[in-house]
Order: C-alpha cells, then structure tokens, then sequence
C-alpha cells in the first residue's frame, strides 16, 4: 500500500521545478509563428483540374462544399467523331464556418484540384463571408508549398497497369 499524501507531494515538486521558469510568450501580430511543413490552414482550389464530378462534395462529412456546373458540348473533330460533352464549372464554394478540416475532400479528389495552404488568417467579422467562392479558393493557390521530396530510403512499388 502506497504512503498517504506521496500524489500530493508530487504534484507539489512539480509545481516547485516550474515555478522559477519564465514563462515563453508568442507575441502572434508581431512575430508570425513557425508553422510544420504539413499544416493544415485553408483549401484552395486549382479550378483547371475541377470537372465537377462532385466526389468532394459527396464525401464531405459536414457537407460545406457547394458546386454547379453545367454541361457544354464540343464540336465534333473528325467526319465520323461523334461531339463530346463535358462539365464546365459554374461555381465551386467551401464554407468554412461548418469545415472541419478533415482533408477527406482533398483524399477524394482524384484530379488534384484541391490543396492544403497553410495560410490560416482568414478570420471574419461576418459569418456569412466565411464562405470562400472558386475565385478565393483560387488566391489560395499560390501559398499552397511544393510537394515534399520521397525519401531516399523508402521502397517504391509498381502500380497496377504500369511496367
């Protein structure tokens, strides 16, 4: 059985080994902090590899993603080639009042036309202009970083269908 007290002193000496510490303040306006590599601020958008398929807003857990497109068709090239149809993106929105950051619509993207930037000072004093628009999500875009380097050591594997 354990000696009656022994928690409190313990807690009490670690009390004691701090309390001459001073304490480390970032001053943020002033000093801007330093963010990790993989960070996760706001999404942007590259609105060239969107084709409205519509699988970010799909997977969405909070459902913030808002997209309307409309299709156009091409003419056709060639005397026996038929006109193909594609999507043209009217608007794309995130609200950022309901995201939760979880990087489920970017994971989903298959076009990579969605990005972490790690810019995070997007506050507001409305809750309404926390909905960010395709042309705000496209701003974005170039605080988004480059892609890390694969690590030298790590073991590459063949993807299916490739040689």
């Amino acid at each position: 059985m354990g000696v009656p007290g022994k928690g409190l002193i313990d807690g009490l000496k670690v009390t004691a080994k701090t309390l001459g510490r001073r304490s480390v303040t970032e001053q943020y306006p002033d000093v801007q902090p330093e963010l990790p590599p993989r960070s996760r601020g706001v999404i942007a958008l590259m609105e060239e590899n969107c084709t409205s398929c519509m699988l970010c807003a799909r997977e969405c857990p909070s459902w913030c993603i808002y997209i309307d497109s409309h299709a156009e068709t091409a003419p056709s090239v060639g005397e026996q080639a038929r006109e193909r149809s594609r999507n043209v993106l009217d608007r794309f929105a995130i609200d950022f009042s309901l995201c939760m950051y979880c990087g489920i619509c970017i994971e989903a993207c298959p076009f990579d036309a969605l990005f972490w930037s790690p810019e995070f000072e997007y506050a507001e004093t409305e809750l309404r202009n926390l909905t960010h628009e395709k042309d705000r999500l496209r701003d974005w875009m170039w605080t988004v970083p480059a892609p890390q380097p694969i690590d030298p050591g790590a073991t590459v594997t063949a993807v299916e269908g490739e040689a």
